[in-house]
This record gives structure tokens, C-alpha cells and sequence, in this order.
């Protein structure tokens, strides 16, 4: 029998924890079972022909938001051309309206809800005769065909006629939350996840409520055993992957779990591999907080959800969040330097209209994160939010990822102007390659909001927002919407904005808005005959003669100061080069 793990991630550099974890548990059939792993980036088609062509007897998808439009055409098709397969799946997208799944996709001969490892188990068993009825097994939804109900003819359909509808939907009662530490460790051969970010977890569940979130509905909260987890992380940090996302929900909510993994990744570090948590920033102790300022620029990241600043917002999503708390702690952590933070918003919470938004936009934009994400409500079937859509007024996209449209507070239109901001927060503020004019705009709006408004409206009334632009035009757009704007101050923008430019890269081709080089080849000439000879800026470069210093670095000069940018010396948070004041 040959049983096929199906995942289908965002992207190539993912990879799916869940289907590697199924896998490893199942071990007794590891001969049997096979992984594939794709991504929505790929042909619907070249998928469905590449499934045929391993030939499973029984199809495993694993089911999110991001890939489920994918996952629904395949069924219908893959029945198609491999009618005696058995179609099963699993993950969030589908566990919490399983009967639902079933009744519209009579391909799919059942549903894993929960978490799967022990099913996934258990399921290969009734298939190898071990286990003699579907009943018996706890955390399934599955179609029992009226035909046959006692043997696996119950799961499946030979031939499947759209008109055929003798069976019954049959839901077993969901199977107790598992040992976190019966999960095989899925990462023994490194080799196969070359090139790819690293999941990992050391704990299931959440401590909290959020209303939002499919994570509250799991309240036991669960946590790997330490000695296990050391030795687990201890393979990332000598394999020196580049980086490792830990998927615990909320990883500091136990402060001497939180402790003992930072310690042990501060002590062990090789200098390599970044690790991603998410945090609550108001559960972080001063403990925690001392450690983490010790600790090397880049060795670990902090994702923290922020949400909504609106006190009414957060206790109607209950959530306990001291938005206060964050400031300090954030504003903390920044000020030392040596920590990403990635914060996060919602668009279309409960008792959020666009000022109020505008408002908590402004809050968490005033804390400087190395990445804001302004995202929208997606409401997840089996939320509090779902069960409530009708009180909130709360419209949403009937396909995935059932995006919110509108609520009593925010009408569809503010949403639309919402959408525009968001494009060019991402555009501009997180791709990190605009920091000094940013900061100069800044200061000729009303706030960090209303430039990115602005910003947003100049995109659709010149044209600009249908279409993907190469990263020097979108310096060039922005230095024409700053002249627009404050065309008094116009020399500032071609500085600021080629001080930004070369702060990334040393661009061969100058853009309009930079004019002429600034340095002239004798000028230039002297330096580097100097710096290659006295090394009085450059260290570590005393291997390189003048040549192939000037490859290495660039020389601008502004308002007469000499400026070098440094490419082989970056920030490990910015991606920018080092800039040394001549």
C-alpha cells in the first residue's frame, strides 16, 4: 500500500511540519508512506499529473487557508483519474466543519480533525486490517457509504457519480490532546530541508481566548520536555540552518520554559541560525529582558501581536493585552539594537472604525519595528468570531481566506482605503530600503498614517497601483510623489533617497533623481590608494588590494561630506551596509 502526505505550502523555502511529523510517527509504515511537497506558485495541473504518476492507494492532504482553493480542485480532479483512491484530510481548514468538507466534496472519503498523529496512525492501521471499523477511531469525520459499512468500501467510492448520495456522514468524538513528547523530532536528515526555514515546537496550545483565533479553542496547553528540545535545537544550531520558526503560539507564556530555551540558544550559538518566537512583549520579565539584550544581534526575532490599541477592541476580543507594557518593552528592546520585532495589526476587530485604526496604526508605527504588518480579519470557521458575525455586522469573503468586507464600524469603502495603506507600509516601510526619506516625509504629514494614506491615494490617481514595479522605480516614484508634496525641500529627497538607494546596494546604473556621481575618479583614485596602503576605515580588508576595495564599497559625497558604504560589514537587522563618515 502507498500512502501520500500531501503538502501544499506558500512557499518553496517552507516546508509543512504537520505531513514530516505524521510521517515520523507512523513509523511502522515508513516504507509506505511517501511526502510531496508543492506550492501554490505551482500549476494546478502539474500537481494533479505528478500525484498521478506516484500512484497512491491512500491521499492525504494537509489543509490551511492558503492552500485549501488548491486542495479543492485537486480532489475533484484526482478522483477522476484514480478513481479507486482513498482521499483523507487534515489541519485547521477543515477539522472545524468537517461534515460540511464532506457533503460538498463526495471525493474525499474523510476528514482527520484535531491533532493527527495518533489518527493518522490508527487510520493506516483499519487500512492494514489491524483496526475493523472507522468507528473505532477517535478525532475522524468520515463518509460511510451504505453499501458497505463495515470494511473500507465505507471510505470510498470506485466509481463516484455526482448524483449518488447514499451515505451517511458519520463524526467520531475528537481524541484527548497527546504527549507533546511522543512527537518524533522530523528533522534527523538536515539534508532534505537544504534552503528551507526550519519549523519547530515546543509547546501546543493557547493560554489565551482571542476570539479571532483557532488556537483559544485548544486550551490545554502542552510542552515538550526540555532535555528533549536542547538536544532537538542543538541539531539546528550544528546543521548552522538559517533560520528556525518556532510555532508555539504564545512561547514566553511559562516564563522558565522561555528561559531555559533562550539560555540555551544564547550559550550555544555558532553565530549562524535565527530563531523566530512569538511573544506576548507585556509577559516579558525583566529576567527575560536582560537576557535578551545579551544575546547576539540576530540570534533570535520577536513577533508580537499588537492587534488593535482601542481598549474597547481588545477586551471584546479577549484579549488581556497592557498596550502601555508593549511600548516599554519594545521601545526597550529596540533601543539595544540587536533584536528584529515584527508587530502586528488587524483590520476589522470589533468596535474598530477607520480613526480609531488610524489611531492604533499610529501607536504601533511610533515604536519603529523592524516590520509592521497591517493585516485584515480572517474569519476562521469554529472562532468566536465566526459564531458572532452577525452581531458585529460582519461581512466576509466566502472564499478563502474569508477576509472581512465590512463590519458596523468599517464600511467596505474604508476597508478598500485600508488596502492602500497596507500596500505601501509593505512597499516602503518593511522592505526596510527607504529608512531616511521615510523619516524625512514624516515630518511634513499630520502622522506616520496619513503619509501612507497619501501615499497610497497618489499610487491610484497616477496609475501606479496595478502594476509590479522593479525597486528603482519605486525610488523613483517616491522621490516624485515627495517633490509633490514638498518640492521646498526637494534636494534633501535626492539625498535621502540615494543615501537610501546605495545603503543596499552599490547600483551600477544611477538613477534620474541621484544626477551625476558625486565622487570623481581622481577623488576617488586618492582614497583608495590611501585606504589600501593605511586601512584607516576599512578593517578586516588589509587581503584586498585598491582594486578590489572600490568593488567592495561605494563612495558618495553629500552636501560636501564624504560618505562610504561598507557591503561586506551589514546590519544583520537591516540588511544595510555599514555607513562610515569619512
Amino acid at each position: 500500500m502507498k500512502v501520500l502526505l500531501t503538502a501544499i505550502n506558500a512557499k518553496y523555502i517552507h516546508s509543512n511540519l504537520a505531513v514530516y511529523s505524521l510521517k515520523s510517527y507512523a513509523s511502522v509504515y515508513a516504507h509506505e508512506v511517501e511526502i510531496a511537497e508543492y506550492t501554490i506558485n505551482q500549476n494546478v495541473d502539474d500537481i494533479l499529473s505528478d500525484i498521478y504518476k506516484k500512484a497512491p492507494d491512500i491521499l492525504c492532504f494537509s489543509c490551511y487557508l492558503w492552500n485549501i482553493t488548491y486542495i479543492n480542485q485537486l480532489i475533484v480532479e484526482i478522483k477522476k483519474i484514480l478513481p479507486d483512491v482513498h482521499i483523507w484530510l487534515g489541519g485547521p481548514e477543515v477539522s472545524y466543519n468537517a461534515v460540511r468538507v464532506l457533503n460538498t466534496y463526495p471525493q474525499a472519503s474523510g476528514v482527520m480533525c484535531g491533532e493527527g498523529e495518533e489518527t493518522f496512525l490508527e487510520l493506516l492501521d483499519f487500512y492494514h486490517g489491524k483496526i475493523r471499523n472507522l468507528k473505532d477511531i477517535k478525532g475522524i469525520t468520515f463518509r460511510m457509504w451504505k453499501t458497505s459499512p463495515d470494511s473500507a468500501d465505507n471510505v470510498e467510492n470506485k466509481s463516484i457519480k455526482n448524483e449518488r448520495t447514499d451515505y451517511d456522514i458519520v463524526e467520531n468524538p475528537w481524541r484527548k490532546v497527546m504527549d507533546l513528547n511522543k512527537v518524533p523530532f522530523v528533522y534527523d536528515d538536515m539534508e532534505k530541508f537544504r534552503n528551507k526555514i526550519i519549523y519547530y515546537e515546543s509547546s501546543r496550545g493557547c493560554p489565551f481566548s482571542c476570539s479571532y483565533c483557532l488556537s483559544s479553542i485548544d486550551k490545554c496547553l502542552r510542552f515538550r520536555d526540555l532535555k528533549l528540545v536542547k538536544k532537538e535545537l542543538q541539531v539546528f544550531i550544528d546543521a548552522e540552518v538559517p533560520q528556525v520558526k518556532f510555532v508555539d503560539r504564545t512561547f514566553n507564556c511559562k516564563h522558565e520554559h522561555a528561559m531555559e530555551i533562550w539560555s540555551y540558544l544564547a550559550e550555544h550559538d555558532k553565530g549562524k541560525t535565527n530563531f523566530h518566537f512569538e511573544v506576548s512583549a507585556d509577559l516579558l520579565n525583566e529576567e527575560e529582558l536582560c537576557l535578551i539584550e545579551s544575546m547576539r544581534p540576530g540570534l533570535i526575532q520577536l513577533e508580537i501581536g499588537v492587534q488593535s490599541t482601542n481598549p474597547d477592541t481588545i477586551k471584546e476580543i479577549h484579549r488581556t493585552m497592557k498596550f502601555d507594557e508593549v511600548r516599554r518593552i519594545v521601545e526597550r528592546i529596540h533601543k539595544k539594537g540587536n533584536v528584529h520585532q515584527h508587530l502586528d495589526l488587524i483590520a476589522g476587530l470589533p468596535f474598530e472604525d477607520y480613526a480609531s485604526f488610524q489611531n492604533s496604526f499610529n501607536d504601533v508605527y511610533s515604536l519603529h519595528p523592524e516590520q509592521l504588518q497591517l493585516g485584515f480579519l480572517k474569519v476562521l470557521k469554529g472562532s468566536y468570531m465566526h459564531e458572532n458575525a452577525v452581531k458585529y455586522g460582519l461581512q466576509y469573503q466566502e472564499r478563502p481566506p474569508f477576509e472581512v468586507l465590512s463590519t458596523k464600524w468599517l464600511p467596505y469603502s474604508d476597508i478598500i482605503r485600508l488596502k492602500g495603506v497596507e500596500e505601501m507600509v509593505e512597499v516602503y516601510y518593511n522592505s526596510g530600503q527607504f529608512i531616511y526619506t521615510l523619516r524625512e516625509l514624516e515630518r511634513h504629514f499630520s502622522d506616520a498614517f496619513s503619509l501612507y494614506e497619501e501615499l497610497g491615494r497618489y499610487y491610484e490617481r497616477n496609475q501606479l497601483h496595478m502594476l509590479n514595479h522593479s525597486r528603482i522605480t519605486r525610488y523613483e516614484i517616491l522621490f516624485r510623489f515627495a517633490v509633490e508634496y514638498d518640492g521646498e525641500n526637494e534636494e534633501i529627497y535626492k539625498n535621502t533617497l540615494t543615501v537610501d538607494l546605495y545603503l543596499r546596494d552599490n547600483v551600477k546604473n544611477r538613477p534620474d533623481f541621484a544626477g551625476e556621481e558625486t565622487v570623481g575618479k581622481e577623488e576617488a583614485a586618492k582614497f583608495y590608494d590611501m585606504e589600501a596602503r593605511e586601512h584607516r576605515y576599512l578593517q578586516g580588508y588589509e587581503q584586498f588590494d585598491k582594486r578590489q576595495l572600490r568593488k567592495m564599497t561605494h563612495l558618495e559625497k553629500i552636501d560636501g561630506k564624504l560618505l562610504l558604504f561598507d557591503y561586506q560589514n551589514r546590519n544583520v537587522l537591516t540588511n544595510q551596509a555599514m555607513l562610515i563618515y569619512i
